[in-house]
């Protein structure tokens, strides 16, 4: 391998070609095995990723297990071209007999299918896919890093177990991509995995949908939002630790000071019933749309019809929602969770808050209604930040870079 070797660049595919021998019509199979295909970033991630492959040549699978409730199903978004199968026993509650399961039908999906590389996301998909895989000797078996399967809010025993988990997993693989340095580094410190096995590779977006020009008066109208209101907006599954309590605490004196003040509540979940419970208690229910499950290419839409983007969650790899918000040029406030920091730069791109910090959540917004000016330049360099580094094309070539390096 060249001293040079340097991820996503023309080179480094030309190198993949060379390495594996086969002329650029020639293409690898690449097996995606991830638990859940609901509405989240690391699902959407996926599916990019998937679609890019495709479109370069290769043949690609995507295993995944049972979809059902609130969270919203994105099989239909799979898209023409990519082999999809459902994995009965992949759920993501421990079941040991149902684990048993598991792994013995994937070690058989990999037998039949003859993958090049198995590539895995999310915590059970992993551990599971990655001793399937290296038990049938894939040549290749990575396993994407979205957010960290243990964390400071589990119980004790839970969280090391899990520590202990992904230990065993990471001996299993050949490579642990992740989407934010931060994820780096909280795992090898958890004696996670290797120092060589981690490689820096960013999620990839649908960028000029992000960028493109949208009616955001008519998107407005649609869900009875008037162009003279004050719209905050937020985009997540409604489920524990995505900092939604905060926020309505936060915004609940905000919107008594300032009746333009509205709440674009984008997605849904387990938690819903419970957080608007929350929002009649504050009196400020009638302020509040929340839209329910809308498809990923509503998004850019809905995000641009906002007047700022917050963010509240209290773990996060690198939260995909920060990077679309600043892609169409939405100003941020998010709290200081993991990978965030690596775009919400405090008083460059954004505003960083404290995480659970209600007060200083309140500030960040007030501060955005006081200065807009200062947000809107935030904004723009938020913008120059993130686009070149989060392309969908610049995610597939990373990935194929590394599967190059694994595979010579």
């Amino acid at each position: 391998m060249p001293d040079n070797f340097c991820f996503g660049t023309p080179e480094a595919l030309s190198y993949l070609k060379m390495a594996l021998g086969i002329e650029s019509t020639m293409s690898l199979r690449i097996m995606h095995i991830s638990t859940r295909l609901i509405h989240g970033g690391s699902q959407e991630n996926t599916l990019l990723t998937c679609q890019g492959q495709r479109d370069r040549g290769h043949q690609v699978a995507l295993v995944h297990g049972p979809i059902h409730g609130p969270e919203g199903s994105l099989a239909s978004d799979v898209p023409a071209g990519i082999e999809r199968m459902e994995s009965p026993h992949l759920v993501r509650d421990p079941a040991p007999l149902r684990e048993w399961r598991c792994e013995r039908d994937l070690r058989r999906l990999i037998r039949d299918w003859k993958p090049d590389v198995v590539h895995t996301h999310s915590s059970k998909a992993g551990i599971l896919g990655r001793r399937a895989a290296w038990a049938e000797r894939v040549r290749a078996v990575v396993h994407t890093v979205h957010g960290m399967p243990f964390h400071r809010h589990q119980a004790w025993p839970l969280r090391k177990l899990y520590v202990a988990l992904e230990r065993h997993a990471a001996k299993r693989c050949h490579a642990l991509p992740v989407v934010s340095w931060s994820m780096r580094d909280q795992m090898l410190a958890a004696g996670v995995g290797t120092p060589e096995q981690y490689h820096l590779v960013r999620s990839g977006m649908e960028v000029n949908a992000f960028q493109k020009s949208i009616d955001s008066v008519a998107t407005r109208a649609a869900y009875g939002l008037d162009p003279d209101h004050m719209v905050i907006g937020t985009v997540s599954r409604i489920a524990d630790l995505k900092g939604h309590d905060d926020l309505l605490h936060a915004i609940a004196p905000l919107m008594r000071q300032d009746q333009r003040l509205r709440l674009l509540w984008v997605g849904d979940g387990w938690r819903k019933e419970s957080r608007l419970s929350l929002a009649r208690q504050l009196g400020i229910a009638d302020r509040i749309v929340v839209t329910g499950m809308v498809g990923s290419s509503e998004i850019p839409a809905l995000i641009q019809s906002c007047d700022l983007l917050v963010h509240p969650s209290y773990r996060e790899g690198l939260p995909r929602v920060v990077v679309q918000a600043m892609l169409t040029g939405v100003p941020v406030v998010a709290t200081d969770a993991d990978g965030t920091r690596e775009v919400c730069i405090p008083e460059k791109t954004g505003r960083l808050v404290p995480i659970g910090n209600v007060d200083a959540l309140r500030s960040a917004c007030q501060d955005h209604l006081d200065r807009p000016q200062l947000s809107q330049q935030f904004a723009e360099q938020a913008k120059e930040l993130v686009r070149a580094d989060f392309t969908q094309d610049a995610m597939v070539d990373a990935l194929e870079t590394l599967y190059a390096k694994l595979l010579a």
